[in-house]
């Protein structure tokens, strides 16, 4: 059994979808592993992590509505808006996704599905600096 790690540096634009598959396969390809298990993990509480059809950029679309919708910037609707007010639902909508995921590796490849994509979720405004940890168990 063996380990390695790696941080992906992701710029985003402000709130949206950044797919991140690509740096992630060319991380396990150097790898070389046959099986084992990825953990993409995001380092932050206004980001989150979500594995997503890549196929049609509509579902990006309808996902980030979705989301604004359910935790809508509103003036004096949280107590939390220390960094203004896309402060809190930005980390209201990390709360209902997730910060970590887990892909088995088979056969030397990441188990997604044919439209499977590995996103990183911006939820705020502005533009920011975000990083994930990889970390790959195998052999």
């Amino acid at each position: 059994m063996r380990q390695a790690v790696d941080t992906l540096v992701i710029d985003t634009r402000g709130p949206g979808l950044v797919e991140i598959t690509r740096p992630i396969r060319r991380f396990v390809e150097a790898e070389a592993m046959a099986s084992g298990l990825l953990t993409v993990f995001c380092r932050h509480t206004s980001a989150s992590l979500l594995i997503q059809e890549n196929a049609d950029p509509d579902v990006r679309t309808d996902l980030e509505a979705w989301f604004a919708s359910i935790a809508p910037e509103d003036p004096g609707r949280y107590v939390h808006d220390s960094e203004g007010p896309d402060d809190m639902p930005a980390h209201l909508r990390t709360a209902v996704t997730q910060v970590s995921l887990g892909i088995p590796l088979v056969g030397g490849q990441l188990a997604l599905g044919t439209w499977q994509g590995v996103y990183l979720f911006e939820h705020r405004r502005r533009p920011h600096r975000r990083t994930v940890v990889l970390h790959l168990l195998g052999e």
